[in-house]
């Protein structure tokens, strides 16, 4: 994303001791069945939190939430995340459950990009202010939210870094453009962060040698050659300096970061033999670029990200978290395989971020619904087309209406429904019977006529379940909850048979109630798909792209390739669904590469196939 950034925003926090409670608050405000989980041991991408509407493309009457380019960092044994244009920042004890910080006061139109830095318990926080004005901003208690402003120092910075090393040196990192380098130069953190003189460029994108840094959806575009370099982020580990790095655009499946490794904060810096470290391009909801990497007060890394929804605009956008790693060759790498999918909480001792192996129970599952304003499926071909269709309205035998985009792992297509009342809702019969454990509602923003950060928004709901259509149990209910949760995932207590799934809607935010998909988690009752058989793969001339094919297997709802540099070291995975062959650009030309395939489908995952070496 090309951003002009007028002005920097310096927030320094001085060290302090404040009292650690357990905040209850985000608990309390729920109002659940007996049913509903409430210690939250695990998590789902896109994060559930309470995104903020966008007031950029207000003129245009373009309303929706958005979440992008978030900067995490643990202070005094918490956690605060901050995110593009969101008038504020949030707060957590445990990675999972944030809440929403207020500032007394901020910017305007927010933020762009925001940096943050934890240096010896002081919390500093650099960010991009989009009206123009930079000044600094100090506090010595981030949860009161009560900020001092100070005079500016620097300008015309996009997508900014903030670093200081364990010396005290102070590095800015910044770049956003498909023709210019990332640089750096140092400041001085003794003096104002003023400039030390010290300025360099340091690394650009090589998409001739680099697939994945193609510009494009699936990395092509027919005019446009150049992908952005954004999105500049430092992370320190065993004396090696991790320069990361976004490409080729935010609004594509493929949007990635990658990483350079050095020796100093100014580099040199050398190319990362098993880039991109953090990719999701396939499943439900794409992209894991401009990100950070956070460590945990227990060691672990993780790794905040951005994924493209891209259906109202190019900009709309949600918010990843995948658990991140250094090999034994000190290789950085993110875990994004079933990367939507319910995964294990931070809190969990051995697994945390770990795919918790819940599948996908409602794929492509039997969908009516109350009434239907209209249903839209929208594809991103590139950066210049989108193409919209209209569905027709469509009723089965009982003449009950036909919803075929609330199952369909498409973020892009929605329902939309007559009025935003009870008397709306949506029933799924599911192809078979499983143990529900979860859910996960995808909210969708339908001319909402919101354009910015509103308090009091709220979703309010009941879900019931069935094992025959006819006799119903509530096994949630929100219908007086406070909670506003756009992507609302909800865990059951204890995993529950059946084989239709209804949704109650009392009110949601903004003038329609609408979704873009009604996901349901759990076990099906029958057998995993067996391993897959003649799986081939031919490397092209162009030796960045690749294809491939196999033999479909029976009761397959899809399939999860697997690839790296070694056979120990297959770090990435594509996940597709309903097809037998795959095609995709995103390989490194000079690198060779070993590939592996897995079939799926709502009982599990099947034994992997035999691993295959390309030149």
């Amino acid at each position: 994303m090309k951003k002009i950034v007028l002005g920097l925003v310096l927030l320094i926090a001085f060290s302090c001791k404040t009292e650690k409670k357990q905040n209850t608050e985000d608990h309390q405000i729920l109002d659940l069945s007996k049913y509903e989980k409430r210690d939250y041991q695990t998590y789902c991408n896109p994060l559930d939190i309470d995104y903020t509407y966008m007031v950029y493309n207000s003129s245009k009457n373009l309303s929706y939430r958005s979440g992008a380019d978030p900067a995490v960092i643990e202070f005094q044994d918490e956690y605060y995340m901050f995110v593009t244009r969101s008038f504020g920042y949030w707060h957590s004890t445990d990675l999972v459950n944030w809440k929403f910080i207020k500032p007394q006061q901020w910017f305007f139109e927010g933020c762009n990009a925001p940096t943050a830095f934890n240096y010896k318990d002081s919390l500093v926080y650099f960010a991009g202010d989009p009206a123009g004005y930079g000044s600094i901003l100090y506090t010595d208690d981030p949860k009161r939210g009560k900020w001092t402003p100070t005079p500016s120092i620097s300008n015309n910075i996009q997508d900014s870094e903030l670093f200081i090393d364990d010396d005290g040196k102070t590095y800015l990192y910044w770049g956003s453009s498909n023709v210019h380098p990332l640089r750096v130069k140092m400041l001085n953190k003794d003096d104002r962060f003023l400039e030390t003189g010290v300025k360099k460029e340091l690394i650009n994108l090589v998409e001739e040698e680099h697939g994945w840094e193609r510009f494009g959806e699936n990395n092509f575009h027919p005019t446009l050659k150049e992908g952005y370099m954004e999105g500049a982020s430092m992370t320190k580990h065993n004396g090696k300096y991790y320069l990361q790095y976004a490409a080729p655009g935010t609004q594509f499946n493929v949007y990635a970061d990658g990483a350079y490794v050095g020796d100093t904060p100014l580099g040199p810096f050398t190319y990362m033999k098993n880039n991109p470290m953090s990719f999701k391009p396939g499943g439900f909801t794409n992209g894991a670029g401009h990100g950070i990497t956070v460590k945990q007060t227990n060691g672990q890394y993780w790794h905040f990200a951005t994924m493209a929804l891209a259906s109202n605009a190019q900009w709309e956008r949600r918010l990843c978290m995948f658990p991140t790693y250094f090999d034994d060759e000190g290789l950085m790498y993110s875990t994004t395989d079933y990367g939507d999918y319910p995964r294990f909480a931070p809190s969990h001792p051995t697994k945390a971020g770990q795919h918790n192996g819940w599948m996908l129970l409602s794929y492509k599952g039997n969908v009516t619904v109350s009434s239907s304003l209209k249903q839209i499926m929208k594809f991103t071909s590139n950066d210049d087309d989108v193409e919209v269709t209209e569905l027709p309205l469509e009723k089965n035998a009982k003449e009950e209406i036909i919803s075929r985009v609330l199952t369909d792992e498409n973020p892009k297509t929605f329902w939309v429904a007559e009025a935003n009342n009870d008397k709306q809702w949506i029933t799924i019969e599911m192809k078979q019977p499983g143990n529900i454990h979860a859910f996960q509602l995808n909210f969708h923003d339908y001319e909402s006529g919101i354009y910015t950060r509103v308090e009091g928004l709220k979703h309010r709901f009941t879900i019931e379940t069935s094992e025959d259509g006819n006799n119903w149990q509530t096994v949630v209910d929100r219908s007086q909850s406070d909670k506003d949760a756009p992507n609302a995932y909800i865990v059951l207590n204890e995993p529950l048979k059946a084989k239709y799934v209804r949704y109650k809607n009392v009110e949601v935010p903004g003038a329609n109630f609408a979704m873009s998909e009604f996901r349901v988690f759990g076990l099906g009752l029958g057998k995993k798909p067996e391993k897959v058989s003649g799986f081939d793969i031919k490397r092209d001339k162009d030796r960045r792209d690749v294809s491939f094919n196999w033999n479909p297997e029976e009761d397959a709802q899809g399939y999860n390739i697997r690839w790296g540099i070694a056979p120990d070291k297959l770090y990435q995975s594509w996940q597709v669904y309903d097809t037998n062959t795959h095609f995709m650009r995103c390989l490194d030309r000079d690198t060779p590469y070993y590939f592996t395939i897995e079939a799926f489908n709502e009982n599990g995952i099947s034994v992997k196939s035999d691993i295959l070496y390309t030149e």
